[in-house]
C-alpha cells in the first residue's frame, strides 16, 4: 500500500469524505480513479489556525493492480508525503515453551499491567496477575462512595483497582510520544477488538469514555482468562523473595497478602513486571529497600 499524508479538505466534507478523498488521491498520485481500488483512513485531524478550517487526512491507499505501486514510489520518492505505508502489525518477541517452569506475574491491573499480561497471554505464557484493588465494577461502586458519602476504601477507590487511574479520566488514549514502531496500533486495536469505538483507530484525539471503558476493561480481562491467563484480585504484594547476593541475585517468589482474609502466602515466581503505577508507595519503598534498582521519569507534569 502508499501511505498520503497532509491532505487538506475543507472541514465540511469530514461527514462524508469517501468521494472528495478519492479525488484528491487521484489527483496526487496523477492517477484515474478507477486505478483505485480502496482508500483507508488512517488518521484524521483538524487545522483551525486559520479562518478556513480544514480536515487534514493520512490515508492508506491501494491500488487496483497492485503490482504498480513500487513504480509509482519510485516517481515520487522524494516526496515526503508519499510513501509506503508501513508495517504497523504487532510482531510477538517470542512463544512459551512446552515445559514452563513458572508462569510470569504481573503486579498490577492498570493499563500496563492489562496489556502485559494480554500480550504474555498471547504468546502463551499463561500469566498470573496481582491486582491489590477490587474488579472495575466493584471499585466503580466504592469510588462512587467516596465521591458521594465521603467513604475512602484506601485499597478500592480512584487509584486502585482493574483499569488503574485512567478508567475515572473518561479513557483519553493519546500522548504526543512518538511511535516509529507503531506499538501504539495494537493498544488500538486490541481497544476496538474490546468493544471501543472504531473511530478511535483514525482519530486525532482518539477517546473512549469512562463508562464505555469499564466494559472494554472486563472484555480484555476476560480476553487473558481465556488465554490461559489468572487475574487475582485483593492481593497485595508485600515482599520479593531475593536469593544470593550481589550481581549473582535472583528472584525466587513474592509475598502476597489477601486482603480479604488476611492471609499472607508466598507465590514462586522467576518473571516479574511490576506494573505499579505511580501511587503504590509502600510497594515502591518495599522495592527500594531490597535494592531493586530505580530511575526517576526527568520531567511530568499535568493539569485538570
Amino acid at each position: 500500500m502508499i501511505r498520503l499524508s497532509e491532505i487538506r479538505l475543507p472541514f465540511t466534507v469530514a461527514e462524508a469524505p469517501e468521494a472528495p478523498l478519492r479525488a484528491a488521491v487521484s489527483q496526487l498520485l496523477g492517477l484515474p480513479a478507477s486505478d483505485i481500488a480502496h482508500i483507508h483512513v488512517f488518521k484524521r485531524s483538524f487545522d483551525a489556525r486559520k479562518a478556513d478550517l480544514l480536515a487534514v487526512y493520512i490515508v492508506d491507499v491501494t491500488l487496483t493492480q497492485p503490482e504498480r505501486e513500487a513504480a509509482l514510489l519510485a516517481r515520487f520518492a522524494s516526496n515526503p508525503h508519499i510513501q509506503p505505508t508501513p508495517d504497523m502489525a504487532w510482531h510477538p518477541v517470542g512463544q512459551a515453551p512446552a515445559d514452563l517452569p513458572l508462569r510470569p506475574v504481573v503486579v498490577g491491573f492498570g493499563p500496563c499491567g492489562i496489556f502485559a499480561a494480554l500480550v504474555l497471554a498471547q504468546m502463551g505464557f499463561k500469566p498470573i496477575v496481582l491486582e491489590r484493588g477490587k474488579t472495575v465494577r466493584e471499585r466503580t461502586k466504592d469510588t462512587w462512595g467516596l465521591w458521594r458519602k465521603r467513604a475512602l476504601n484506601p485499597e478500592s477507590n480512584v487509584q486502585f483497582g482493574e483499569g488503574g487511574a485512567g478508567t475515572f479520566s473518561d479513557g483519553k488514549l493519546y500522548s504526543q510520544i512518538k511511535d516509529p514502531r507503531h506499538l501504539g496500533r495494537k493498544v488500538m486495536n486490541e481497544f476496538v477488538k474490546a468493544g471501543a469505538p472504531e473511530e478511535i483507530l483514525y482519530v486525532a484525539h482518539p477517546h473512549i469514555g469512562t463508562f464505555k471503558l469499564v466494559k472494554v476493561v472486563e472484555n480484555l480481562r476476560e480476553q487473558i482468562i481465556a488465554l490461559g491467563g489468572e487475574i487475582r484480585f485483593e492481593q497485595r504484594v508485600t515482599d520479593v523473595i531475593v536469593e544470593g547476593t550481589g550481581d549473582k541475585r535472583h528472584l525466587r517468589g513474592l509475598k502476597v497478602l489477601n486482603q480479604a482474609t488476611g492471609e499472607t502466602t508466598e507465590l514462586a515466581a522467576s518473571h516479574v513486571v511490576m506494573a505499579l503505577g505511580h501511587s503504590s508507595r509502600d510497594t515502591f519503598a518495599m522495592l527500594y529497600q531490597r535494592g531493586v534498582a530505580m530511575e526517576a521519569k526527568p520531567f511530568s507534569i499535568g493539569f485538570r
